[in-house]
């Protein structure tokens, strides 16, 4: 049995406790009775109650899993059919090494970037069409532009783990590649486009800085919420509403995980 060194132990317990305690200590005063800062006044859940009799909570809460569930369905089916068009398709290498960066730009390029260039882009559409008024419509744009290249790759990555004995033993008993890609090819990719598309949701329910740039007046989301809400001071229904997305976004990583696992066990025993 391997033993790490007792330095690497420690450093490791360091980074987690600053990962982590500045979480719980947003869970701590969410059920903090008094409203003065880090003052104790006693255990409740009167945070809570106000936030599901506060209007503006629940439409921004409305507005980002519409947000969400829009722009994951959008970028899971066209981020599939990308990620199937790469993998598949008879493309050169010379073709291969040009697309292979345009795939991976969106997730190493910085949030502002792709704000800053969507916010140019609708702004040009605008005056040249009339269309794509900053609101709701925009913000699922925003997101599908950069849900995309997450999507791809978790499929991509499936499709290179299946590799191709599949698809081709499929065509060597002449069907075509329409049927054997619904009745062979689809149900294998599953786990990797369940992959791809709860990665893209925690990421849209997460987002701020695009949906910040690309949001209208009527397009509030809990993250904008959050940060307009902090500039007048850190009051214990914003630990309260930071909490619950938390845990929504916790409980969707976990999701994912176990339908990983069961996927993993059901290919082990076939």
């Amino acid at each position: 049995m391997k033993h790490t060194h007792p330095l690497i132990n420690l450093t490791a317990v360091l980074l987690f406790m600053v990962l982590y305690i500045p979480l719980l200590c947003v869970v701590l005063f969410s059920f903090n009775a008094s409203r003065l800062g880090m003052q104790w006044g006693g255990f409740t859940l009167h945070w809570y109650v106000d936030l599901f009799h506060d209007g503006m909570v629940l439409r921004a809460a409305m507005n980002t899993i519409i947000l969400a569930v829009s722009s994951t369905l959008i970028s899971t089916v066209v981020g599939t059919v990308l990620a199937v068009g790469l993998q598949t398709a008879p493309w050169g290498k010379k073709a291969r090494r040009f697309f292979e960066p345009l795939i991976n730009l969106p997730v190493v390029t910085p949030d502002i970037i792709f704000a800053v260039a969507l916010v140019i882009a609708f702004g040009v559409i605008r005056s040249l069409t009339g269309l794509f008024e900053l609101g709701m419509p925009t913000m699922i744009v925003g997101h599908v532009t950069f849900q995309i290249a997450f999507v791809t790759l978790a499929v991509r990555n499936r499709l290179e783990a299946i590799g191709n004995e599949y698809s081709e033993a499929a065509f060597d008993l002449y069907a075509s590649f329409g049927y054997s890609f619904r009745t062979v090819i689809l149900p294998l990719l599953l786990p990797g486009i369940l992959a791809g598309a709860m990665l893209a949701f925690t990421l849209s329910l997460d987002d701020f800085i695009i949906s910040f740039f690309t949001a209208g007046p009527k397009s509030m989301t809990l993250p904008i919420f959050i940060y307009a809400s902090v500039h007048r001071g850190v009051t214990p229904e914003i630990h309260a509403l930071s909490t619950l997305v938390m845990v929504f976004t916790i409980l969707v990583v976990v999701l994912l995980r176990r339908s990983e696992k069961h996927n993993e066990q059901t290919e082990a025993k076939s």
